[in-house]
C-alpha cells in the first residue's frame, strides 16, 4: 500500500508532522507500536511532572509553618496520586487520538514497524511504501551489566510510576536527571532515598557551583548520595535489595526495599531492521543524520531522540519544525548553532541555556560573568523560596549572552527569557533598561545584570 508519507513513532516530532502533512492533503501512514504520544506523554514529561506536582504539595503541607500555616498530619494516598497521574496521561493520549480521528487521510497503524527495503515498511502482514519516511521511535532505559541485577525486580523510569505504594527505601542507580527528579519526588512522598552515582559529582556537564548548591539542597531534603561509587553486586535478600558498592571509603553494602535503575538511555532502533533499508547508525545504534535530519538514504529522515544528541521533547518538536520548513516551505534550516534551553525539574528547578563557565574558560576567549543570589530577589523572599542563585556568561567583546544557569524557584521559566536574548543576538545590557512587573522573580535580572564583571584569566 502506497502513501505520501510514513511516520514511524507517535512522539513529539512525528505527531505534529503527521498532522501538518495530512492537513496539506498528504496520505499518511502513522505507525505506533505502543501508546500515542511517545515517551514524553507516557513515561516521561507528563507523568513525572504530574507526580512531582503532587510531591511538592506534600512538601508544602509539611513545611507549612514557614508560611504560618500549621497542618496537624500529612498523609500521602499514593494510589490516588498515581490515579491522578494516569488521568492526566490518558487525557493527552485521548487528545492525540481525536487529532488523528479528525484527519481521515491519516491511517493509524498499531504495531511494530520493520524495514524490508529503503522505502518499504512492514507491520504485521501489511506492507507500506512511501518515498518519504520519518523515524521518531525514541529511546528506552539502558540497563547496565551488573552481577545479580537480573535476580531482583528492579524498576525503570516507566515502571516506577506504576507503583501503588511508596517505597520504604528507594535505591537509585544513577545521579542524572531521572535519578534526581525521582529521588526528590519519592523522598517527599515519604521514602528514604539513596542515590548511587559513579561520577565524582552530579551532573558533570553543568556548572560545578550550581550543582554543589543543588546537592546541598537535596541533602537538606533528606536524600543521601554515594558518589564515585561502583556497583559490584546486586542481591535479593529475603525480599529486600542489597547493593554492594566500592567507594573512596571502601566497600559498602546498602539495603533497600526498591531499586530504580536510571543509568542512561539507548536508542530503540534494533527492531526496525534498519540494515535492510541501508540506513546507517553509529556504534550505539543511533541513526546517523546530517544537520537537516536526513539519513544517508534519500527520502528517509530521523527525528527526536533516535538520532542522538540532546534528548528533550522541545528538541524533538524543533526537529519537526526544521524538517517541515525545509520539506514544505523550501527553506534551508539546520540544527547547527541551535540554542538549547532545558531544565532539571527538581525543587528548586535548575534552568540552563547556552554554555557553562567551564566551557567559556575552555574557549580561551575573554568573557564576563554575573552571579546573583535568590535571597536578594524580592519575590523569592515574599514567597519564602530563596534557595539557589542565578548565573550568566557574557561575551566580553560583544556583550552578547553566551549562557546562563538559574537554580531557583521557576528557574526553568526564567532562563528562557535569557534564551530569547540569545536568539535575538541582543546584548545583556538591553535588559538593564527593561520594565519588569513588580513583584516577579524576573526582577532579579536587574541584580544579575549589575553583577556582571570581567573574568580574570
Amino acid at each position: 500500500m502506497k502513501f505520501d508519507a510514513i511516520t514511524i513513532g507517535a512522539g513529539q516530532a512525528n505527531k505534529p508532522l503527521s498532522y501538518a502533512l495530512a492537513d496539506l492533503g498528504w496520505k499518511v501512514a502513522f505507525i505506533e507500536r505502543a501508546q500515542l504520544g511517545g515517551s514524553c506523554i507516557n513515561t516521561g514529561c507528563t507523568p513525572t511532572k504530574s507526580l512531582i506536582a503532587s510531591a511538592q504539595v506534600a512538601h508544602y503541607a509539611r513545611e507549612g509553618a514557614r508560611w504560618g500555616i500549621h497542618v496537624s498530619e500529612v498523609t500521602v494516598n499514593f494510589p490516588e496520586v498515581v490515579a491522578r497521574k494516569n488521568r492526566i496521561v490518558q487525557g493527552f493520549r485521548d487528545a492525540i487520538q481525536k487529532g488523528v480521528d479528525r484527519r481521515p487521510n491519516i491511517r493509524l497503524v498499531q504495531g511494530s514497524a520493520r524495514f524490508i527495503g529503503p522505502h518499504q515498511v512492514q507491520v504485521g502482514t501489511e506492507t507500506f511504501e512511501s518515498e518519504k519516511i520519518f523515524i521518531d521511535t525514541g529511546t528506552a532505559p539502558q540497563i547496565p551489566s551488573i552481577p545479580g541485577l537480573d535476580s531482583v525486580p528492579f524498576l525503570t523510569n516507566a515502571s516506577v510510576m506504576d507503583l501503588q505504594e511508596v517505597p520504604k527505601h528507594l535505591l537509585i542507580l544513577g545521579g542524572g536527571y531521572i535519578g534526581l527528579e525521582f529521588g526528590q519526588m519519592f523522598r517527599r512522598f515519604g521514602s528514604q532515598v539513596t542515590v548511587v552515582h559513579s561520577g565524582k559529582r552530579l551532573l558533570s556537564r553543568e556548572d560545578e557551583d550550581l550543582v554543589a548548591e543543588l546537592q546541598k539542597i537535596l541533602e537538606a531534603d533528606g536524600l543521601k548520595f554515594q558518589l564515585s561509587a561502583q556497583t559490584k553486586q546486586v542481591e535479593n535478600r529475603n525480599g529486600e535489595i542489597s547493593l554492594t558498592i566500592d567507594t573512596p571509603r571502601g566497600r559498602q553494602t546498602i539495603i533497600g526495599s526498591h531499586l530504580l535503575v536510571a543509568t542512561g538511555r539507548k536508542p530503540t532502533s534494533a527492531d526496525l531492521e534498519l540494515a535492510k533499508a541501508g540506513i546507517a547508525t553509529d556504534d550505539r545504534g543511533y541513526i546517523k543524520t546530517n544537520s537537516r535530519m536526513e539519513t544517508n538514504v534519500p527520502g528517509v529522515w530521523a527525528l527526536g531522540d533516535i538520532k542522538g544528541g540532546p534528548a528533550f521533547t522541545h528538541i524533538s518538536y524543533n526537529d519537526y519544525q526544521i524538517v517541515y520548513a525545509n520539506l514544505i516551505e523550501g527553506k534551508n534550516q539546520t540544527i547547527e548553532n541551535r540554542y538549547l534551553p532545558y531544565a532539571l525539574f527538581t525543587d528548586p528547578q535548575l534552568g540552563r541555556v547556552g554554555i557553562t563557565e567551564a566551557q567559556a574558560r575552555a574557549s580561551g576567549k575573554k568573557f564576563k560573568m554575573g552571579l546573583f543570589p535568590m535571597t536578594s530577589v524580592s519575590r523569592a523572599i515574599e514567597k519564602s523560596e530563596t534557595l539557589g542563585f542565578m548565573k550568566i556568561i557574557v561575551d566580553a567583546a560583544t556583550d552578547r549572552i553566551l549562557g546562563a544557569g538559574i537554580l531557583g524557584d521557576e528557574g526553568g521559566e526564567l532562563v528562557q527569557v535569557l534564551g530569547m536574548m540569545i536568539l535575538a543576538n541582543a546584548p545583556y545590557t538591553l535588559m538593564k533598561g527593561a520594565v519588569f512587573i513588580h513583584p516577579t522573580m524576573i526582577e532579579g535580572f536587574f541584580g544579575l545584570m549589575d553583577s556582571v564583571k570581567l573574568v580574570e584569566p
